[in-house]
């Protein structure tokens, strides 16, 4: 999952960013500046927005103003110290998914961005299982039927964003930008490394890894 954090305090943003790529694999953007926030959620695609409402350039509602009126459906989750009732409500009804009080715990914003992506991209379809491989956010493990499956932390990243979009195409570039933007010695050669000891893992688990020529790598179920 890539998130772009707007937060204007920079040690909370670099604390937030490290927790969430520890603990949840979860790859942070990060900007301090709501103007700055907009002309990148206008070009670039995030999976959510964690998103503070008092931020120079361009507060918070503004933000979200702009998001909506171009029809840009990437879940918010508001994080900030206004707590007051009518704070919450109209954030809500001017678009935001979500609202976090400061202080928060970094496991409940966890759990709430997991719950917002799943259903932004529908109840029916939570792309946390792929035939019989799953993953379970909470422990962090994929398993096929009882059996717990071993990868390193590289292949155990580069599967967990191949199952949030199994049955659609990534690009090495989307792996990349998602799973390793902070590695310099990652490539997209070493994608395509880490996608063979992938496929050789997943052989007979009913489940595999299909290259679409010009489009990427796709996670579907074997055929029954």
């Amino acid at each position: 999952m890539r998130i772009l954090l707007v937060e204007d305090e920079p040690e909370l943003a670099r604390w937030l960013a490290k927790t969430l790529a520890r603990h949840a694999g979860i790859v942070v953007d990060w900007a301090d500046d709501g103007a700055l926030a907009d002309r990148r959620l206008a070009t670039e695609s995030f999976d959510a927005v964690v998103l503070d409402l008092g931020l120079p350039g361009l507060d918070g509602h503004g933000v979200i103003s702009r998001m909506r009126e171009r029809d840009d459906r990437t879940p918010v989750l508001v994080l900030t110290a206004r707590d007051s009732l009518a704070e919450r409500v109209g954030t809500l009804h001017e678009g935001a998914d979500d609202f976090l009080p400061k202080p928060f715990m970094v496991e409940e914003l966890q759990a709430r961005l997991m719950a917002l992506v799943r259903r932004a991209r529908g109840k029916e379809h939570p792309r946390l299982a792929c035939g019989p491989l799953h993953f379970d956010p909470a422990t962090q493990r994929f398993t096929v039927g009882a059996e717990s499956l071993s990868l390193s932390p590289r292949e155990h990243a580069v599967l967990r964003a191949l199952i949030q979009k199994s049955g659609e195409p990534l690009s090495k570039q989307h792996i990349l930008d998602r799973v390793f933007a902070d590695e310099a010695d990652v490539n997209l050669e070493a994608v395509e490394v880490y996608i063979h000891r992938l496929r050789k893992k997943l052989a007979g688990k009913g489940v595999h890894i299909l290259t679409l020529r010009g489009l990427g790598y796709c996670l579907e179920a074997d055929s029954p």
